[in-house]
């Protein structure tokens, strides 16, 4: 959850609003089906904690194993609420959808994907249509909505991005951990339909399919992360950026389960949204994205971090090319204002190429003398940052299938990652630089390897042999990253106890560099 810069407007406008300890009379609280919920699960593949990180680069294995010390810290079990990790202002004892989804991926690092699905779960199970399809924006250690945002459902504090994030979050999850609950369980399926469905319509008031916040909502039902209430916009960029996500995620999980028409419908969706955002939403003038649609529908352009990097967080909405780049590039200038804010930049740097920018920014949050260092969203993301951005490594449990991207800088020669969980086996990977890349299926079944390298920019045609696995040449493939990126891969089937090598020709080492 992201504080205001200046930390103040929402702070004070909630000690009017909402101060003390409200009553909620009412609530009730509510139980998990516990059976199909816990046979659905795949297991916790490791002790929490147990990923170890290792490398040259003295700043960088500091700063991880801080990050990792520090993340532990906010990890909590014998709660009302089950098992949990702080998501949020550390004095509330609580999580919201914006930051555990944002921490959900140093939190599978950590090996902590029971505690992200338990937290899922119980935001998903309070959508309601007493609170217009919204869900608790906290939930505290107690399994009760934070009494520091909420009065009763009609009165709570609320951002609309915030279901969209948790329905993408749930597939993300899905992908990385395999775990059947977020395809098969009624609760997120119910979550996911409402979202997608009764949720754009009760705050799409004027029926142009977009979500949409009226000023006399004031704090329940804001059209953005950005919490400015005096700014207060129709719908923020990263509203916009954040429901073509729910429907790419929505139609993703449908593919998943074999709903072909539904999985159609809701990508046309995503993509119409697109379209529109990339076609209205952009500025000539500025050479960028705006940032949001004002209450009397112009739009506005002034700059404001969170519109920013939520259009990144929420996927390559921004058209591919030029359009991504001078946005990308604007919000690189610009930076973020906060800890909150600054704790996305870096990973999003990675995805887009960024590698220097991104270690830049992956230091800052590292160093020691940055304030406010020990809020959760911080060290949660540096461990994210390294495994996924840094060392680029992703997966998807539905084809059980690891990715590994390199994006190492001078500043790293080597590092190392062991013990990590992805989809109930472990794994250890090794970069060596951008052109070799060691992989270990510590333990769990077989998985398909696509060990993937920036693709030299003098490599002409394909031709076999591009590739060197355990020093044998075999055929490489060609194709892209996220915004063009172009790369060079092969995909290996990697039994249990296996390690296999692959690494760049020497030929082609020094023009894949960066």
């Amino acid at each position: 959850m992201v504080e205001p810069a200046a930390g103040a407007s929402k702070a004070v406008g909630m000690v009017k609003v909402l101060s003390g300890r409200l009553l909620h009379g009412g609530w009730a609280i509510f139980l998990l089906p516990a059976l199909l919920f816990a046979l659905s699960s795949p297991g916790q593949a490791q002790k929490p904690g147990s990923v170890v990180l290792a490398s040259s680069d003295a700043r960088l294995l500091e700063g991880f194993n801080w990050a990792k010390m520090q993340a532990m810290e906010y990890v909590h079990t014998g709660d009302p609420v089950g098992e949990w990790y702080v998501g949020g202002d550390p004095p509330r004892n609580a999580f919201c959808p914006r930051d555990i989804s944002h921490q959900s991926i140093g939190a599978q690092v950590l090996g902590l994907q029971q505690y992200t699905k338990n937290m899922l779960y119980k935001l998903a199970k309070s959508i309601s249509d007493s609170k217009d399809w919204a869900v608790y924006w906290e939930i505290n250690r107690n399994d009760v909505p934070a009494p520091e945002d909420y009065r009763s459902d009609k009165d709570f504090w609320f951002n609309l991005p915030a279901n969209f994030d948790i329905l993408q979050t749930c597939y993300r999850q899905y992908l990385w951990t395999g775990d059947r609950a977020y395809l098969e369980d009624p609760t997120f399926l119910n979550f996911y339909e409402e979202t997608v469905n009764d949720y754009v319509k009760r705050w799409d008031k004027d029926g142009d399919g977009l979500m949409e916040s009226r000023r006399a909502y004031r704090w329940r039902g804001i059209g953005s992360y950005d919490e400015n209430l005096s700014l207060q916009p129709l719908m923020g960029s990263d509203l916009v950026a954040a429901q073509y996500a729910g429907y790419l995620a929505y139609s993703k999980i449908m593919a998943l389960k074999g709903n072909t028409k539904a999985a159609k419908e809701y990508r046309h969706k995503a993509l119409i949204v697109k379209s529109l955002f990339n076609s209205d939403w952009w500025s000539n003038a500025l050479q960028r994205h705006y940032t949001a649609m004002l209450q009397d529908k112009t739009f506005y352009g002034g700059y404001t971090d969170t519109f920013y990097y939520m259009l990144f967080w929420f996927g390559n909405i921004p058209e591919e090319g030029p359009k991504t780049n001078q946005t990308l590039e604007y919000l690189i200038s610009h930076g973020a204002h906060n800890v909150e804010g600054m704790s996305y930049l870096p990973l999003i740097y990675y995805q887009y190429g960024r590698n220097d920018a991104a270690y830049a920014a992956l230091c800052q949050l590292i160093d020691p003398a940055l304030k406010r260092r020990d809020y959760p969203e911080v060290s949660y993301s540096v461990v994210g940052t390294v495994a996924t951005g840094l060392m680029g490594i992703s997966a998807d449990a539905s084809r059980r299938l690891v990715q590994t991207f390199p994006r190492l800088t001078r500043e790293t020669n080597w590092v190392s990652i062991d013990q990590l969980p992805v989809f109930g086996n472990e794994i250890s990977v090794r970069h060596t630089g951008d052109n070799e890349t060691t992989l270990t299926n510590q333990s769990g079944g077989p998985l398909q390897w696509k060990a993937a390298f920036k693709a030299p920019g003098d490599l002409p045609n394909l031709t076999s042999g591009e590739l060197l696995v355990n020093d044998s040449p075999i055929e490489a493939h060609r194709g892209f990253q996220i915004n063009e990126q172009r790369d060079i891969y092969v995909v290996l089937t990697v039994q249990p106890g296996q390690t296999y090598t692959v690494r760049l020709p020497m030929q082609h080492v020094k023009a894949g560099s960066e």
